[in-house]
């Protein structure tokens, strides 16, 4: 198996690496993974092919790399506003996050995530598995909020916490790809505000009476 990331890297070569990889991430977005060269790579990093594959064995190494980038990029960026996905409001706040976002980007390139999974889902099962990783870890952010809403005694007892994240991830990346092609926020926007309604609607009063939301 490939090592995305070589040991004790100097600062200076850890910043090598990484413009390295935000390049590939940037070309393998706006491209497709297919139809980005180790070249094309070099030259948008503006390094040499020797500085390539001192940090990358192969290309195989650089979409690993990227995936782990994105996961970062895009769970990392939503692992503040988990904790808060413990309440409806949370959840909400959420959903106006991820809006905002995708009209910030005029609804172009969908989920990088999805987008690298549906790619490479049956040609690369190392990169398969790598992109599983970072939506199971997308997936947890919001599995955690709603075990502790049902811990709390806020969640109806009959709804099942891990199979609601799961349903609510996916509702998400269809909506994220509908919202992609149609080049409009409204099935981003209806998708989640219909989840957030029937997540609200499973809730009850707080044991002590405090409010829900």
């Amino acid at each position: 198996m490939s090592s995305t990331k070589p040991r004790r890297l100097t600062p200076k070569g850890e910043q090598t690496r990484q413009r390295i990889v935000v390049a590939a991430a940037q070309l393998m977005f706006d491209r497709g993974v297919a139809a980005t060269t180790v070249e094309d790579v070099r030259d948008a990093a503006r390094v040499s092919n020797s500085q390539v594959y001192h940090y990358f064995t192969d290309k195989n190494a650089l979409i690993r790399a990227v995936i782990a980038y994105q996961s970062d990029t895009i769970v990392g960026a939503q692992e503040p506003m988990f904790a808060r996905l413990d309440t409806v409001d949370g959840f909400r706040a959420w959903r106006d996050f991820l809006v905002a976002h995708q009209r910030q980007m005029h609804c172009r390139g969908g989920c990088p995530l999805g987008s690298l999974g549906s790619e490479l889902a049956e040609v690369n099962p190392i990169a398969r598995a790598d992109v599983a990783t970072a939506f199971r870890r997308w997936e947890s952010g919001v599995r955690s909020g709603l075990r502790s809403m049902a811990e709390a005694g806020r969640l109806d007892p009959a709804v099942d916490p891990d199979k609601l994240a799961t349903a609510t991830l996916a509702a998400l990346q269809g909506a994220l790809l509908l919202t992609q092609l149609q080049r409009d926020t409204a099935p981003l926007e209806a998708t989640l505000d219909t989840m957030i309604d029937h997540i609200a609607s499973r809730t009850r009063p707080a044991p002590d009476g405090a409010p829900v939301s």
